[in-house]
Order: structure tokens, then sequence, then C-alpha cells
């Protein structure tokens, strides 16, 4: 990929970035064609299988600027029933790293810095900001109605972590972010479980039972409502079956990956990240982690088929090339989103059309 000027300016707080982004070519309001809606979207009529998923996104501006460049299926950033404060800046870094972030070479420190590079890889920290419903629930609603003919809008969001919460009281909230975003009239909504656990246990999508108690809870909230389950990366093949149960009793969608986490650390082996020593680690995304993603979605599509279950399967992670997304969809996704290399090629989406007019 060409590195352009990106849409989200990583040398910009969030704060700046959500009131004054978003940047680059997605900020000259120009709208490219997207062609007639062919392709079947959880129950939607698409113009094509290619959008951005959860993080990039920050509000409706950046949504619009999404829809305007072609991405036919732009997930709002992850909101909570309450708000929520980012971690501090910096937010994203450039990840220096050759080749494929494999689960064991993430036990070693990455080195990172503000230099980014191509193969891009990126690492984000931004600990799930969230402005308070009263103000994201119209901004969301207002970019749901953005859409133009083939595309729909996906709004994540996620339950919130708080000091000695039961598990009860985390599934409640869960169930209450839920209610307030389909009160916006968003058309599917995406639960994101790739995002911590109480009690310390990791995300959410690696405790299976609490995945299944969050996606009950959800669904009895949402009522018919289209759900998409945001996962990360699984190293056991059943528990990717067994989360293929839950997808099939709970939702419509599955999306997977999220980030592979690593230490992160500047040129002198210090902790790249300011803050808490918990964000040492930090969650990598970009080129080095497409193996884990198109593998996810391998698997995921192997339990699926094997129950005869009907779910769409949503691969993310490190479609950076037109080829990359050719990769995902031969691999078994349905639809295939880029963060990392959408952030930095407006284009992506446009590119992707082209060179695969027939998805």
């Amino acid at each position: 990929m060409s590195l352009r000027a990106p849409f989200y300016d990583p040398l910009k707080s969030y704060y700046d970035n959500l009131d004054q982004g978003p940047f680059s070519d997605f900020a000259d309001n120009v709208t490219l064609p997207t062609g007639p809606a062919r392709f079947d979207f959880l129950g939607h009529r698409i113009a094509y299988p290619f959008g951005i998923p959860a993080g990039p996104l920050l509000d409706s501006k950046f949504v619009i600027g999404a829809f305007r460049k072609g991405f036919d299926i732009p997930v709002y950033k992850t909101v909570r029933a309450g708000e929520f404060p980012c971690h501090p800046f910096p937010n994203v870094l450039s990840v220096k790293l050759d080749g494929d972030l494999t689960l064991e070479r993430a036990k070693e420190p990455l080195v990172a810095d503000d230099n980014y590079h191509e193969p891009l890889s990126i690492t984000n920290s931004f600990g799930v900001p969230s402005r308070d419903p009263k103000v994201w629930q119209p901004d969301a609603k207002k970019a749901a109605e953005a859409a133009g003919e083939g595309q729909v809008m996906v709004l994540s969001f996620m339950g919130t972590v708080r000091e000695n919460q039961t598990p009860d009281e985390f599934v409640a909230d869960f169930a209450k972010a839920a209610k307030l975003s389909a009160e916006t009239g968003a058309k599917v909504l995406e639960a994101n479980l790739s995002c911590p656990n109480i009690g310390n246990e990791g995300l959410v999508c690696y405790n299976l039972d609490m995945t299944e108690r969050v996606a009950e809870a959800i669904r009895k909230e949402i009522g018919t409502i289209p759900l998409i389950l945001k996962v990360g990366y699984y190293t056991s093949d059943a528990d990717v079956e067994h989360l293929a149960d839950i997808v099939a009793r709970f939702a419509q969608g599955v999306a997977g990956i999220n980030t592979i986490s690593a230490p992160i650390v500047d040129s002198e082996g210090k902790q790249a990240l300011p803050g808490p020593a918990v964000r040492m680690r930090s969650g990598v995304c970009g080129a080095a982690i497409k193996w884990a993603g198109l593998d996810f979605v391998q698997r995921i599509k192997k339990a699926r088929d094997a129950k005869g279950a009907k779910f769409s399967i949503i691969g993310v992670g490190g479609v950076t090339v037109p080829s990359d997304y050719r990769e995902y969809r031969d691999a078994g996704a349905e639809v295939v989103m880029s963060a990392t290399g959408a952030m930095w090629n407006p284009y992506l989406a446009q590119e992707i059309k082209h060179a695969y007019p027939d998805g």
C-alpha cells in the first residue's frame, strides 16, 4: 500500500481528533460512487462487502467520511452505557516488526515510535473511551441515517468493568449498553467482546461462559435487531467450536479478530505508552496480524459449517491492499473490514472494488 495522510491523526490526541477530525481525504466532502446494492449483509442489501471495524470511526463525521469513500459497512466506535475517559496520549504508535506477529513473538517487547512505514503495523491503546449516551445516541442516529443506497452502519457497544463488580452487574451493564444502542435506530449492532472482563480475567470472549451470558442478555434487550459478536484470536479449536454454538444461538454474525497483545517499548526499552503499568501491553494490528485473522476465519467457518449454522463471518485483521481482501473472502468471510489499512488509505475500498468488481 502507499501511505497517505491518515484520516485519524495519531499525532493528535483522541479528543482533538474527535473535535477536529476526520482529516485527510475523509474531510473533502467528495462522495465516490458506490454501485448497485448486490450483496446481502444480515438482511440488508449492500453495494460491496467491505467496511471499517470498530476503532477509528469516532463519531458521525468519521462514519459519513467512510460512507463517502465507499466503505459500505462502517462500524461506529464502541460506546458504553456511561461516559468513560480515554487513555493518555499517545494512543497510536508504529510497531517495528518484520513478518508475522506470532503468539510466541508477542511474548517479547516490540519497539514502537511515530515513524509510520510499510508494511504497516501499529499499536493502539485508547481504553475504549465513550461519551455520555446523551451525546453519542443522537450522534449515532445521525451517522446511521447518513447511509446511502447499498450502505449500512453498525453500532458497536460494550459493558464497563467496575471495581468490586459482580458478574450479574457486568452482564446488566452490557445489556444496558445494548438497549441504549438499539434506541438509536442502528440497523445492525455489534457487541465488543474483545474487551476486558471483570476480575482481570482477560477478554470477555475468552471466558465463554460469560460470553454466553452476555449474548443472551443482549438478545433479550434488542429483540430482532441483527447482532454481531466481536472477538479476539483463539488458540483452542474447542473454544472456536463453543463460540460457534453461542453465535448460532444468539447472534447473526461473528467478527474477528481484534488485535494481538504484546509488550510495547520505546527505543530505550522503556514503556512506550505513558501511564499505569497495564499499558505496557497493548494491542497490535495491521499487516503483522493478518495470519491470525485468516486463521480465525477458516476455523470459525469450519465450526459453523459442521453445525449447519447460518451466521455470517466478518474477517478483520491486516487488510492493507486489495489482495488481502481476496484472501479473506477465499478463506470464508462474507464481509471483510480494514482499520489500519483504511486509516492510511482512504481509497482502499475503491481500490478493492476496482480489483474485484464481483466481490
